[in-house]
């Protein structure tokens, strides 16, 4: 295996031989359609590079390596501002989860494969208006015909779904069982007839969410991922995934060191900011805790290498590092005075406080709110007792609506 200071060097020359093809002054003025196409591209190229599925396995099309070299690449890769934003749900959850459950490996071969290249795209249908944060509250009905299955419902803030080949959703297989027990757990085709997903602006401008409809959208029980009524448990497999590789220790957002950058150049009281032992307060609470949720992203990555499952320590990181961008890039907004209320809507997250700092909320709903991650902090990691659930071990078509 790779040395990781050599993986480091060798990820390091080749992003930076691409930012002018793919960074962003590349991407400045395109449109959408023009940038997912530009992503595709650089997704390709990444792939031809030796630079994909850095932590997959060989036999599923990746490298192979370690998740620690999957972050080496991650922390180079992310301040560079390259169009992978469409890919990281997909790569992120839902490849990880048919690698783990679906039995045709051929099948998920060639899918993991078309996914590194940027050939295709996966979404996850988990939230709904009705349910909220609350997953085993969804209402989206899958039922049984035949050998197969028929899917009717809604789900919302799906994001990338508008431009997904294939998805992972999660739906009602058996009202008459308490909530959690009556899930099932399904791949399926964004393309089938019955399947709309209608995309819809942000706070910030960004067209990235969907509501997407199911109407008698036809599945094949060979579209099953898990068993039948064993939906919520995959799910959780899912979202402990997405806690820890779908997120970072700086909210996808701007860096410390950017923020220190920024608090050189703007004049505080008559001095330059990073002087002011409020903003070096502020700097060395950030870069703490950011190297605290550093240490536990990279011990996790460790654990699934050794065959353990990723335990709730991801929800301090998700719930912590996204608090952290939002306050930081509120600080640094202040900090400019009337110049920091300037918007361009093409920057990045990364490179922009007013994108990041309007962007924050999304995140902090997104993959669980806050409330539901102080929850899953309270119990599975403090081992608090669990809230009153009026609803526990009652069938959820007795649920009062």
């Amino acid at each position: 295996m790779i040395e990781l200071d050599e993986f480091r060097a060798k990820a390091g020359e080749w992003l930076h031989s691409v930012k002018a093809e793919f960074g962003p002054d590349a991407r400045r003025g395109l449109s959408d359609e023009q940038d997912l196409a530009l992503g595709r591209r650089y997704m390709a190229a990444r792939y031809d590079a030796g630079l994909a599925g850095i932590n997959m396995p060989v036999e599923f099309g990746g490298l192979g390596l370690s998740g620690l070299h999957k972050i080496v690449f991650d922390e180079q890769e992310m301040p560079m501002g390259f169009p992978s934003v469409y890919f990281g749900i997909s790569l992120g959850m839902p490849i990880p989860i048919i690698m783990r459950y679906c039995e045709d490996k051929q099948w998920v071969r060639e899918r993991v494969i078309a996914a590194l290249r940027g050939e295709e795209i996966w979404c996850q249908l988990f939230s709904e208006p009705s349910a909220g944060s609350d997953l085993a509250g969804l209402r989206t009905k899958a039922e049984q015909d035949g050998n197969g299955w028929v899917v009717n419902g809604q789900k919302l803030w799906t994001s990338h779904a508008h431009h997904s080949d294939y998805g992972v959703i999660v739906a009602r297989s058996d009202p008459s069982v308490p909530k959690h027990k009556g899930l099932t757990y399904f791949w399926i085709d964004m393309r089938a007839p019955g399947v709309t997903a209608r995309p819809f602006e942000l706070l910030d401008q960004s067209v990235v969410c969907n509501e997407v409809f199911f109407d008698d959208v036809k599945l094949t029980d060979g579209q099953r991922i898990g068993p039948v009524g064993g939906g919520f448990g995959v799910a959780m497999a899912t979202l402990m995934i997405e806690r820890y590789v779908a997120s970072d220790p700086d909210g996808y957002g701007p860096s410390v060191s950017f923020f220190m950058d920024l608090a050189k150049d703007v004049m505080l009281n008559g001095k330059p900011a990073i002087e002011d032992g409020r903003i070096r307060s502020a700097i060395a609470r950030n870069y703490a805790m950011r190297s605290g949720l550093d240490a536990i992203r990279s011990r996790a990555f460790l654990q699934m290498e050794a065959g353990l499952e990723p335990g709730p320590e991801g929800s301090l990181g998700k719930l912590v590092s996204f608090r952290s961008r939002q306050k930081l890039s509120e600080l640094a907004m202040d900090i400019q005075g009337a110049a920091g209320l300037a918007y361009d809507s093409e920057a990045t997250t990364t490179h922009d406080w007013a994108v990041s700092w309007l962007s924050a909320p999304t995140g902090r709903i997104a993959g669980g709110a806050d409330e539901m991650l102080l929850n899953t902090i309270a119990e599975r990691i403090l081992g608090l007792p669990q809230d009153h659930r009026p609803d526990k071990g009652i069938p959820f078509n007795e649920i009062p609506v």
